[in-house]
């Protein structure tokens, strides 16, 4: 059975057909969770982002005009969402990255992971998270962001060679990415 192309999906979700929303969130939920968790650090809080990007693509499915390009604006969707989720966990909480002197080596690591992820763009943290994260593929990532999967390459290799950079600055003199 061939797979129904976005387009279809969204006319047929657009005129209030469930079914076909619901393969469309099947479809673009893990990447959805890539992108929010790119910018948030935290896979909870992504996840709720992609379901509050999903509520409002639901709403505004309508408004689409270029049915087609629905994984790239529902991508700007929860780009935007998560910007809101930031302000809001910003103003709510403080972050104590620095904990007793007791963390465990492999915690150590994986902070300095997430600090040099942080120190990437978010262009490039977005397709890390796509990639490595979430494990799409080039073609998927593409169909996702809208850009080609030349781009795609170009900018996870410069995003491996700027990880290694920073990893290298904390000491990590073995980093091969």
């Amino acid at each position: 059975m061939a797979q129904e192309p976005d387009s279809a999906l969204v006319e047929a979700a657009a005129k209030g057909d469930g079914d076909s929303f619901t393969e469309l969130c099947r479809r673009y939920y893990p990447a959805m969770v890539a992108i929010a968790h790119s910018m948030l650090g935290d896979r909870h809080l992504a996840e709720d982002v992609a379901q509050q990007a999903f509520a409002s693509a639901a709403v505004k499915l309508p408004q689409l005009r270029q049915k087609a390009q629905f994984a790239g604006w529902l991508a700007a969707i929860c780009r935007n969402e998560a910007r809101d989720m930031m302000r809001r966990t910003r103003a709510v909480q403080s972050i104590d990255d620095h904990s007793a002197t007791t963390e465990s080596n492999e915690h150590v690591v994986c902070e300095s992971v997430r600090a040099a992820l942080n120190k990437l763009s978010a262009s490039a943290r977005e397709v890390i998270f796509l990639r490595f994260y979430d494990g799409m593929s080039y073609e998927q990532i593409s169909a996702v962001l809208g850009i080609s999967e030349q781009a795609i390459n170009g900018r996870l290799r410069r995003a491996k060679k700027k990880l290694a950079e920073y990893l290298r600055r904390d000491g990590y003199d073995e980093v091969r990415l």
